[in-house]
């Protein structure tokens, strides 16, 4: 049976949509509070046989399971800071009380970044590190010695060179393009409220997940469409009617205004409350045109998807219920075998590269693949076995390679750790590991979901991942509320570090088309958000834009965390995934999308 959506003003719970019921011998997998999990399954699947088996292809094995090369280890670690955690902006609070503690697998504690604080002084001294020592004794317990493939998750392994990428970035699924280019520090604009788009009236919660710009058009996902606006305010130029709701939306538009997206078969009715997000559609944004849409079929029924994703010039989904993948015209790549023993729960895209997690094993004991596929055919050039024990994956970059994996993370934000992965060979690799440290350094992932990371940025041309630090104290005009930490995808270590601002946390939203790292600081109570752009290599910031500070408020109710949120060409776009009907009068007025823009 279909369970109804998370209440109003609930995170997203993993994949959008109601939920899927299984098939092809899989049971569903449980959802994660606030809804209550379902029972065990009475029939789980059976154990994977020696390989997974290739994307609907007969004979088409996955290469031989990978060797897995030793973690570098960090330098002695130094001492910690830990303070109210940022990123759960303007009072939101994930899936309850925050929780500080362990460093994930035994680790010692994560090197400090050069020039972070020290212990020390303040709140969350020596009594925030006992709490957070409790509980790495408690995770240690719970998680124990993870092994697998080679890697031992109680240690850091031996040391490495730093040998960060040369070439230029590509698209990642934080939707970067090139490498850094040297350019003047811009000159800061203050912007003024473009345009406004009111929140859809429902009767029931509604998912409009999804939010793009192409050229001179801002779009956004409404109630069983999707919309195409000037970037100058106004109202909608163009619209795509969609049987039904939004289910998923790929970040990814290609080159020419190439987009994917997921969504239900018809509209809910009394009989059917939640229909099955069973339709996956190629749409053209610069011109405001559906492609195509397919569906799978499953004797009388459809196969339920999850997420989609455009990578490679393919469109690829995924779930519970395995994967699927179209070409740009509309042509069947893969789909789901009921013979099949594994399942693709989900894609990850970008403009060349096509990346699958695969699913194989028992119900509660999963073997997980990140595969890099041919994005034309499914073929496995490389892939990675993810310890035994990890239930889910995300992949948070294509190009380089950034998983994300929760093993005891606490704090709700679906990630503990990043690896980096080298996948040229066809035994994938580790080249790195890099600890959130439960909450010291921020970063939010759907549960559930193989895409959806945020808060972070992925620079090739650099070699790092970029995360921002908790927030220590928002309030307080003495010192700054955060940093943004560059760490080193060969190594693992922090290799630099950006001052944040005071009273505000800054959040890295990804990179820009020319290589810089964006980072948006939120809004306080007298002073509107902004825009910094930061030096990959330098870690110099440079603000690119303020908004005004009588439409605060307004901006404080899209919170990083679970809001859509792009820079591009001297606006920012902040939009919500939810349409909701108000609550109250503190609510009535909420938007469903909101633009700032220079005067």
């Amino acid at each position: 049976m279909s369970q109804p959506p998370p209440p109003p003003n609930q995170p997203p719970q993993g994949g959008f949509g109601a939920p899927q019921e299984p098939s092809y011998g899989y049971p569903q997998q449980p959802p994660v509070p606030p809804p209550p999990p379902p029972g065990p399954p009475s029939q789980p699947p059976q154990t994977p046989p020696q390989g997974a088996g290739g994307y609907g292809y007969p004979g088409q094995s996955v290469h031989a399971e990978p060797t897995q090369a030793a973690m570098p280890s960090p330098s002695p670690y130094q001492q910690q800071y830990g303070q109210q955690q940022y990123g759960q902006q303007y009072g939101q609070q994930p899936y309850g009380q925050q929780q500080y503690g362990q460093q994930g697998y035994g680790y010692p504690p994560q090197p400090q970044y050069p020039g972070g604080p020290g212990q020390g002084g303040g709140p969350g001294g020596s009594g925030r590190s006992k709490q957070r020592m409790a509980v790495i004794v408690s995770a240690v317990v719970a998680v124990a010695l993870v092994i697998g493939g080679g890697i031992w998750f109680a240690t850091n392994g031996g040391g490495a060179t730093d040998d960060q990428a040369k070439d230029k970035d590509k698209q990642t699924s934080q939707g970067s393009t090139g490498g850094t280019k040297n350019q003047p520090a811009p000159k800061t604009v203050n912007t003024r409220l473009v345009n406004k788009l009111p929140m859809p009236k429902v009767n029931d919660q509604v998912t409009v997940e999804g939010m793009w710009t192409v050229g001179d058009t801002f779009v956004k996902a409404g109630v069983n469409k999707i919309d195409g606006y000037p970037l100058d305010g106004g109202s909608a130029k163009w619209s795509i009617p969609l049987a039904g709701a939004v289910c998923w939306s790929s970040d990814h538009v290609s080159k020419d205004g190439l987009t994917a997206v997921l969504y239900q078969e018809s509209k809910p009715t009394k009989e059917d409350e939640y229909p099955s997000c069973n339709q996956v559609a190629l749409l053209d944004l610069k011109n405001g045109k559906m492609r195509w849409h397919r569906d799978v079929g499953d004797g009388d029924e459809k196969v339920p998807f999850d997420e989609v994703t455009f990578g490679g010039g393919t469109v690829a989904a995924g779930g519970t219920s395995g994967g699927a993948a179209w070409s740009s015209s509309g042509k069947q790549l893969w789909k789901p075998q009921a013979t099949d023993d594994c399942e693709d729960r989900g894609y990850a895209g970008s403009e060349t590269k096509l990346v699958a997690v695969r699913q194989c094993g028992q119900y509660d004991s999963p073997q997980i693949q990140v595969q890099t596929l041919n994005p034309k055919t499914g073929a496995v050039k490389s892939a990675y076995k993810v310890s035994q024990g990890i239930d889910y994956v995300h992949v948070a970059s294509t190009d380089p390679l950034v998983i994300g994996l929760d093993a005891g993370d606490s704090t709700g934000s679906g990630v503990s750790d990043f690896l980096s992965i080298d996948d040229s060979a066809k035994a994938g690799t580790v080249r790195a590991k890099i600890s959130t440290e439960n909450g010291k350094y921020q970063a939010k992932c759907p549960s559930t979901s193989v895409e959806g990371c945020r808060q972070i940025a992925v620079s090739k041309s650099a070699g790092a991942l970029f995360l921002g630090s908790e927030d220590r104290n928002s309030y307080d005009s003495t010192t700054t509320a955060n940093e943004v930490v560059a760490f080193s995808l060969t190594t693992g270590k922090p290799v630099g570090k950006t001052d944040g601002v005071k009273q505000a946390a800054m959040t890295p939203l990804g990179l820009d088309k020319d290589g810089f790292v964006l980072a948006y600081q939120e809004s306080t109570f007298d002073e509107g958000g902004a825009v910094w752009r930061i030096d990959p290599k330098s870690y110099e910031k440079s603000k690119l834009l303020q908004n005004p500070a009588d439409s605060g408020e307004m901006e404080s109710k899209f919170s990083p965390s679970y809001s859509e949120i792009i820079y591009s060409d001297q606006r920012l776009y902040m939009s919500t995934v939810y349409a909701d009907k108000p609550s109250g009068s503190y609510d009535q007025d909420d938007p469903l999308a909101i633009i700032f823009g220079g005067s």
